[in-house]
This record gives C-alpha cells, sequence and structure tokens, in this order.
C-alpha cells in the first residue's frame, strides 16, 4: 500500500547506515566520523537519522545551529558528543551549555565570551576552534602567537579540537586544497611547539575523504551519508566511498487528460503542445521543492520511463508529458527522484539541470513533503 500523501519522500535508514558504515571502513579504525545531520539531516530527517548512526555507534553528531542541537537533545539524543559548527551568538550560549552542546568557536573574542559563560556555569567546557585557512567564511584568520596568548588566558573554556574547512577538496585543477593544509599545519605545529595539543583535528568532509584527502584524526561526513559524492574535477585519484542514495520522492497524479495541438500549458502559456498529447498534472510544485528553474526542462520518472516537465512549474502542481503511457491515472504516483526499474534521477543529475547543486536539491525538498522510513 503506498503512502496516503500527495508527495513524499521514502528514507531508507538503511542505506543511511550502510553509507556510515562505509564511510568508517575508508577512514580506518583510529579516525572518529562525525556524521553530519544538519539542515534536517539534509532533508532526511535529523532526529530519526541521528537515532540510527547512533545506533551504528557514531559518538560524533554534527549540526549548525545551537537550535539544531536542542532538537536532538530534545528528542532522545542523550550519548552522542553534538559539535555544534555554525558556532554561535550571544543569546544562545545559555543553551549552549544546558544541552551539553559541543561549540565552534570561530574568533578569539567568542573565545573569551565562551570561557566567561563557562565560569558563570561553574564547570568546564570544551570547544573546537575553527581555523580560516583561506575559505574567507567563518574561522579566525589571527595568527599561532595570538592564539596562544588567548587559551593562556581561558580558565574554564578548554581547547579539545583544531579544525579547518576546505573550499574545493574535489577540484583538482587547483591548489587551494594543498595551500589550506599547508596554512592549517604551520598553525598546528607552532600550537605543539607551545605544548598545546588538541584531542581532535579535523579538515576532511565528505568530498575530501572521497578522495582519500584526510588529515587528521577526525573526519565530518555529511552528503557522503546519504548517497553523494560529488564529482571530481582535474586529475583526480580513485574515488574511495562508494555510497548509494537513501532517499526516493514520489508525487501523486491528480488528474490525466488529452490536449489538442496547439493547446498552451501553465502560466504564460510557456509550452504549446506541438501535436495532440496527454498529460498529467502532479500534486507538488515549487512550495515542495520541484525547482522552478525545471519547468520545460526537467523531467520525472513515469510509469518506467523519462517524461519532460511541460510549462511553468506552479507552486502545488507540475505538468508532465504522459503521452507515452495510457496506463496511468489519477492517485497512481511517478518519481521525482530516485529509481523505478532501471530508470533513474539522482540528485545531481537534478541540479545539472536547474543549474545548482546536489545538496541544494535535498536541502529543498519542503516540510509538507512527508517523510516515510523504511
Amino acid at each position: 500500500m503506498t503512502p496516503p500523501f500527495r508527495s513524499y519522500v521514502l528514507v531508507s535508514l538503511s542505506q543511511i547506515a550502510s553509507n556510515y558504515r562505509n564511510v568508517c571502513s575508508v577512514v580506518g579504525p583510529s579516525i572518529e566520523v562525525a556524521a553530519v545531520v544538519k539542515a534536517d539531516a539534509y532533508g532526511h530527517g535529523a532526529l530519526e537519522v541521528a537515532r540510527v548512526l547512533a545506533a551504528e555507534g557514531a559518538r560524533w553528531l554534527a549540526v549548525s545551529s545551537v537550535d539544531e542541537g536542542a532538537h536532538l537533545r530534545c528528542g532522545g539524543i542523550r550519548d552522542a558528543r553534538i559539535l555544534v559548527m555554525g558556532g554561535f551568538l550571544d543569546y544562545e550560549r545559555d543553551a549552549l551549555l544546558e544541552y551539553d552542546l559541543t561549540p565552534t568557536v570561530h574568533s578569539l573574542a567568542q573565545m573569551s565570551d565562551l570561557d566567561r559563560a563557562a565560569q558563570a556555569w561553574g564547570k568546564p567546557v570544551p570547544f573546537h576552534l575553527k581555523i580560516d585557512s583561506g575559505m574567507g567564511r567563518l574561522g579566525t584568520r589571527a595568527g599561532a602567537s595570538e592564539i596562544i596568548t588567548a587559551l593562556a588566558d581561558l580558565r574554564l573554556a578548554e581547547l579539545e579540537g583544531l579544525m579547518t574547512h576546505f573550499a574545493s577538496a574535489a577540484d583538482y585543477t587547483t591548489k587551494q586544497t594543498d595551500d589550506q593544509l599547508v596554512y592549517f599545519r604551520a598553525i598546528c605545529g607552532q600550537l605543539e611547539q607551545a605544548g598545546i595539543h588538541p584531542l581532535r583535528v579535523h579538515t576532511s568532509s565528505t568530498n575530501a575523504i572521497g578522495y582519500g584527502r584526510i588529515d587528521g584524526n577526525m573526519v565530518r561526513a555529511g552528503h557522503a551519508l546519504y548517497g553523494y559524492v560529488s564529482p571530481a574535477r582535474g586529475d583526480a585519484p580513485r574515488q574511495l566511498l562508494h555510497v548509494r542514495p537513501a532517499l526516493t520522492w514520489k508525487a501523486k497524479l491528480l488528474t490525466v487528460k488529452d490536449l489538442p495541438e496547439g493547446a498552451l500549458v501553465g502560466y504564460g502559456g510557456t509550452f504549446r503542445a506541438p501535436r495532440p498529447m496527454r498529460i498529467g498534472v502532479l500534486g507538488a510544485g515549487y512550495a515542495d521543492g520541484i525547482f522552478h528553474r525545471l519547468s520545460n526542462r526537467g523531467r520525472v520518472i513515469a510509469h518506467g520511463k523519462l517524461c519532460p516537465i511541460l510549462g511553468t512549474i506552479s507552486m502545488d502542481l507540475t505538468t508532465i508529458d504522459l503521452s507515452h503511457t495510457s496506463d496511468l491515472g489519477p492517485g497512481d504516483e511517478v518519481t521525482l527522484l530516485g529509481r523505478e526499474g532501471d530508470t533513474h534521477l539522482d540528485a545531481q543529475q537534478i541540479a545539472r539541470v536547474a543549474g545548482t547543486i546536489s545538496y541544494n536539491i535535498l536541502c529543498s525538498i519542503s516540510a509538507r513533503v512527508r517523510r516515510v522510513y523504511v
């Protein structure tokens, strides 16, 4: 029996578990894996995914915000450490400590703020310090001597981890990753000479893991858990990760009808039928996460065959070409992302047509699309 929803995603928790095990196998037993479940686990459902990962033995989960971390704690995630990668704002400090979250600190001033909060609470607070090694986003650009001086002033905030993030990990046409590693390693080396030895050092997320760019004793696996590694550019080494998508997206037909040659379809009449056609109208549109840019460009899988999206995608509806079949009617399903037999559409394929990235496709599937776990 199919789920009674106009549009829904099927999330394979067993596939996510399998992908996690593959990451662990690739990095080896000496390297910890922080499983990234930010952005509602890339649209897969953070709490459900976190429970599966915790059952698989994940000792670290990673989120973007204090709010995301608190959501996991309130949902019963108690034993795993939760790293808040996006840092914290002043008003979030108490919640950070209340929910036992491990903050990423992005500046020396924030380090001091955290220490004052730890003193007010009267207990040590471990943190990870992020180094901006060349991405120009979050992270401190302070030199090693400044960091050493700031650390010496801390009383209860404790440096547990040192981290950075690569801007071009899958791009082998540029030296940016190599340059970032040189910068980061120099900071690490100077801290070690000063007697500062963080327990955890991590640089690598999915794309770096996927092509063997692993540095430190911890990695942050996100996209790989959900079945994707970005294609490499340039002369890249062999891809190490072998993962499979865990999400299938379905939508039901609301109506099927025949149009005469010359009929216009959708807002603005952007599609004109070149011949008599059978069309179907799906109960999903851009409010559900079907990119508006897929109008007259995208495809779905209907009755085992790729068929085009016709006309402009509406907020709640999408029109498709069903001229190849007479077997589908109202209530029947088509596949927006996933596989029917030998025909498949994954997030990377859709992203190429929409002019975006696979992360964006997955994270844009809206909350009104029901999640069904299998």
